[in-house]
């Protein structure tokens, strides 16, 4: 049964949070870049399981939505299934495929359009028929589905090339496609996180079928990790790499043959990175880690430089957006969180899908209209889930680390403790 959503939600423009103090950068006053407002943020997907690692795509007419579903939670697990959903109108979604690999733990989806077919890569974790008491990198290897139209899928097949490697983002310039892709330098054998994260590289991958592949270059040489990447015209590659160990992200540059790079560090840590153009202007996303607290917030890069324009209601285990253009003004967002409670107080593990809309398309407000005074959007809850669904709270402030039980007006304190298994 597809997911029907409630009609749409008053929203509030970000720039009340300036107005209120709250530390956003200066990107909304700064006249080089646009105002963005969050129109709307629905929770679209829950069904009692973890689920995480979004990514979107447009692809022949259809809307496609794609993330990670687990019953035993965010760790390795060989129950854990990819999910794809499908919608004609990104309001009403229906699950067009669903896959899992035998004895390994699949995440982090990534959508690759390339030569007529959409193909759907994760990177997966050997476990045997259970959660593995260790996990080795050198294990790692990446898989794909894919389609033609959208309804016949074929696959998971195993890409070639990919063993030692943990497949991430993927994108495509002239006839190849490429993905990032996280190894270990030699396949070196370590004892620990610290020795293993100075040994990481974030290798990039070429193929000319999609199916197989081979390293062309580094987008990081040491401490690599997660990386969005882009090409321009000419083949230029820009990229955001999460860095290891907690460090602050990078960006990557490079043109082909794709093997000398520059470096340049960022001013923050960003988990789940998503680089993404919204007209002629670089949008940025991923979790950032707020006084302690894990929230999920979007970016202009200008020169270099991150301007966060939002934080979206997010908290405990969040992040890795997927973007999609609707419009020069107009955009969605998926990403996942940990915020809310279910109505047993249990916390869920949920796909949101926000509605972003530059500020001199956003809808006028009427005279009688009142604006609270707070920085968020209302989250409504899709009527049709396996779990019962928390209700809306129009006094709800997702900077605050808290949420709301549906029976209570007190806030209940959320754990925002980041889990520090493999992804961290």
């Amino acid at each position: 049964m597809p997911l029907s959503l409630h009609k749409s939600v008053r929203s509030v423009p970000i720039a009340l949070a300036l107005a209120i103090g709250i530390p956003f950068s200066n990107a909304a006053a700064n006249d080089q870049v646009p105002k963005v407002r969050v129109e709307s943020v629905r929770r679209i997907f829950d069904n009692g399981e973890h689920n995480a690692f979004t990514d979107l795509c447009r692809f022949k007419g259809r809307y496609y939505l794609a993330f990670r579903s687990c019953p035993d939670g965010h760790g390795v697990h060989p129950t854990s299934s990819i999910i794809v959903l499908a919608s004609d109108d990104t309001k009403t979604w229906k699950q067009a495929h669903r896959f899992r690999v035998p004895q390994r733990d699949v995440r982090d989806p990534h959508f690759l359009i390339f030569k007529g077919k959409l193909f759907v890569y994760t990177g997966t974790w050997y476990c045997g028929k259970s959660a593995p008491k260790r996990r080795d990198m050198n294990e790692h290897l990446g898989y794909a589905v894919w389609t033609e139209d959208g309804r016949k899928w074929q696959g998971p097949t195993m890409l070639e090339g990919t063993y030692g490697h943990y497949v991430w983002r993927a994108a495509t310039f002239g006839s190849k496609a490429y993905l990032c892709a996280r190894r270990k330098r030699g396949f070196a054998r370590t004892r620990t996180r610290v020795e293993r994260d100075r040994l990481v590289e974030s290798a990039m991958l070429e193929s000319d079928d999609g199916l197989v592949w081979k390293k062309v270059g580094l987008f990081q040489e040491r401490y690599g990790n997660e990386t969005a990447f882009q090409f321009d015209k000419d083949g230029q590659v820009l990229a955001i790499a999460r860095s290891g160990g907690g460090r602050n992200a990078q960006i990557c540059r490079s043109k082909p043959p794709y093997v000398k790079w520059t470096r340049k560090n960022l001013d923050r840590y960003i988990g789940g990175p998503l680089l993404a153009t919204w007209g002629n202007r670089h949008l940025v996303g991923g979790r950032q880690i707020v006084k302690g607290k894990a929230v999920t917030s979007l970016y202009w890069l200008v020169k270099d430089r991150l301007h966060e324009f939002a934080r979206l209601p997010s908290g405990g285990d969040t992040s890795y957006p997927g973007f999609l253009e609707l419009g020069s003004k107009r955009a969605i967002v998926s990403y996942y969180s940990s915020h809310e409670r279910d109505s047993q107080g249990k916390t869920m593990t949920a796909i949101y899908l926000a509605r972003l809309v530059v500020a001199d398309s956003a809808l006028k407000k009427s005279g009688n209209e009142k604006v609270s005074a707070f920085p968020a959007v209302i989250v409504s809850s899709p009527p049709i889930t396996t779990r019962a669904t928390t209700t809306p709270h129009s006094s709800w402030r997702p900077l605050t680390g808290m949420s709301r039980s549906p029976k209570s007006t007190q806030p209940t304190r959320m754990t925002c403790a980041i889990w520090r298994g493999i992804r961290e």
